[in-house]
């Protein structure tokens, strides 16, 4: 696991070793045990190493045989080894141990295809140095981040945008699309990022880089493909025997491996299956329903292993908030962030490498609003056009709970559900800013990924809809960023090519129905650990902010913010002073709107410290 940055057509910088060292020290909780650069007057790499395979022998950037092409690489490829075995027999001679090196002569033996024959997370660049040309690739999942921009004629690169901010040609500007659009789904979604000219790599594609020009390539979609003629022993025989193989793989390691382990069904069952060397669990001194802690400890002793807790304090978690935002590179409102920042701080203290269950809701149907469509199948028998009607008449009356209903349900899937978080509408975004922008709606940001599934069922289009933009542009961020801010490796078994084959062909009956969540996957579970976790709700990470926005401590320090130069400048304040006043005094629950927006305004302090 690692970081790299990387730059190409500079002018004088391509020469200026002081530039790729000032970028690559900027990311260097990456990786801290070791630094390497290359410059050849055409490119510049530079790499931060966290060691976990090859401990002395695996150093980047590596060049092949005859030195015709050079490698970064940031990931794990779980396969190498069976790779490996065929280049040799193809005749490359390897130097290093490392997975690293099955890349580089994998692209020189198959190209392209090399993507589809690996297993792992993965981001990485191949410099060809004959032919001048950039080839770059993003893992499956979008499990690891791979960054570009183009400014003037360089072209600069790498796993993280805050690199970018030490070279010279780099301008820096705030995009505010990005802005209007985060605040409906409290993440970056789509291509861009909070900084102008500067994108993320989407998830299975690849680019070609060659004479100023970019090419992006799609090499990989996951696919459902409902089986309907096998019984549910059948798929949970799979999903047990797929689940094992994985786990097997990502604990290839030449370190200790952990896990993370909370009162959930995914970490559990990550922990019971792994027979891992220690557990981590964080929970908040709120009550029972802001700690898992005693659920983590009584599973550990059952599995055996140690287990290691930690309670954040409310002083820790807003006084680190400012820290965790700038290693985010761009804002998340998500304030499981921060409770998983503090759990891998925890794991870091002991190990290199853990588990973690994320990816397993996507999948199998976590989500308990995927039971949605199932639960109000009832109420969609009526005519669009009449449920249309009473939607919007139930759109002008006070907010209420039985009201909304009536109003989501008078809107098509495709309009109402963007994935698990919808803070701010269109229209309440556009009212919040003061300069709107021509930011898309975010029923056309998520279209395309509608369009890939238009003949599925409404429960399968949710699950393609949040593999595609929610696991990308929250739950994997975080687990990325939190991980590395703390120099640990975060690997995510649930998340493997060959699980995603068999979750695509389970039927919707054994993924979701009115009763249940991740069926099959729970009846997996229950093989290896009691009802009591295997069939726990869904609860995602509690953190009790909605508690502490009614306080007046950290009231009074929202407030600030919300009355400050920087909010002055995006907002109409005095409706953000709404939100968290209506709150403060349980006229409604706006914890996660006004987290939001705190959470941009942390966030551009940290970037734009010159603009307050």
């Amino acid at each position: 696991m690692c970081g790299f940055v990387g730059f190409i057509n500079g002018g004088d910088t391509q020469r200026d070793e002081s530039v790729l060292h000032s970028m690559t020290d900027a990311i260097r909780h990456r990786g801290p045990d070791d630094a390497d650069y290359y410059m050849d007057g055409s490119i510049s790499l530079g790499f931060r190493r966290l060691s976990i395979i090859d401990l002395e022998g695996g150093r980047q950037p590596i060049l092949n045989e005859d030195e015709s092409k050079v490698l970064l690489f940031n990931g794990e490829i779980y396969n190498f080894q069976e790779i490996k075995r065929d280049l040799l027999a193809a005749g490359h001679v390897f130097k290093t141990a490392t997975d690293s090196e099955v890349l580089l002569h994998g692209y020189e033996e198959y190209g392209t295809d090399l993507l589809n024959k690996l297993r792992g997370m993965f981001a990485f660049v191949i410099w060809d140095r004959n032919s001048h040309e950039l080839f770059g690739a993003r893992d499956f999942f979008g499990i690891k981040p791979l960054y570009y921009a183009k400014m003037g004629s360089t072209l600069m690169f790498g796993s993280e945008i805050k690199s970018f901010l030490h070279h010279p040609h780099f301008k820096k500007e705030l995009n505010e699309r990005a802005l209007e659009s985060y605040l409906s789904f409290q993440y970056s979604p789509g291509f861009e990022t909070f900084f102008k000219d500067v994108y993320k790599m989407p998830p299975a594609h690849y680019f070609l880089y060659k004479d100023g020009k970019m090419s992006l390539t799609r090499y990989w979609i996951p696919e459902f493909r409902a089986e309907e003629d096998k019984t549910l022993e059948y798929w949970v025989d799979e999903i047990e025997k797929t689940f094992d193989d994985s786990v097997e793989a990502h604990k290839i390691s030449d370190v200790e491996v952990g896990s993370f382990l909370s009162s959930g069904v995914d970490s559990s069952y990550v922990a019971c299956s792994a027979n891992v060397d220690k557990t981590f669990t964080v929970g908040f001194d709120n009550g029972t329903k802001y700690n898992e802690i005693s659920y983590a400890e009584e599973l550990s002793r059952q599995i055996p292993v140690k287990n290691i807790s930690k309670i954040i304090t409310p002083e820790e978690f807003w006084s680190t908030f400012p820290k965790i935002q700038y290693h985010m590179d761009e804002p998340l409102a998500d304030p499981a962030a921060v409770a998983l920042y503090f759990v891998c701080n925890t794991a870091a203290q002991h190990l290199k490498v853990v588990l973690s269950g994320e990816g397993a809701d996507e999948i199998f149907g976590g989500y308990n609003i995927y039971r949605e469509p199932l639960e109000c199948a009832w109420y969609d028998k009526i005519p669009f056009p009449i449920r249309k009607l009473v939607g919007k008449a139930a759109s002008l009356l006070p907010a209420h709970r039985g009201l909304n209903f009536l109003v989501r349900r008078g809107k098509r899937l495709e309009e109402r559900f963007i994935g698990n978080a919808y803070m701010f509408s269109e229209k309440e975004r556009k009212s919040l800013l003061k300069h709107p922008t021509d930011a898309q709606s975010p029923a056309a940001l998520v279209k395309p990924y509608y369009d890939m599934v238009q003949d599925k069922d409404a429960v399968t289009k949710m699950q393609f809809v949040d593999l595609n933009m929610w696991m990308v542009g929250d739950i994997l961020l975080k687990a990325d960023k939190m991980s590395m801010a703390n120099s640990l490796e975060l690997r995510v078994p649930f998340l493997d090519k060959e699980i995603m084959a068999l979750a695509g062909r389970i039927p919707l009956k054994y993924r979701v129905n009115e009763e249940n969540t991740k069926y099959a996957m729970r009846k997996a579970a229950l093989r290896r650990m009691p009802e009591k976790w295997a069939g726990k709700k869904k609860l995602g990470f509690p953190v009790p902010t909605r508690v502490w926005l009614k306080e007046e401590k950290y009231y009074n320090m929202v407030k600030e913010e919300f009355t400050g130069s920087n909010a002055e400048k995006f907002f109409h304040t005095e409706k953000l002073i709404k939100l968290l006043d209506d709150h403060r005094a349980g006229k409604a629950d706006n914890s996660r709107r006004v987290w939001t927006v705190y959470t941009f305004l942390i966030w551009y302090k940290q970037f734009f410290p010159e603009a307050a």
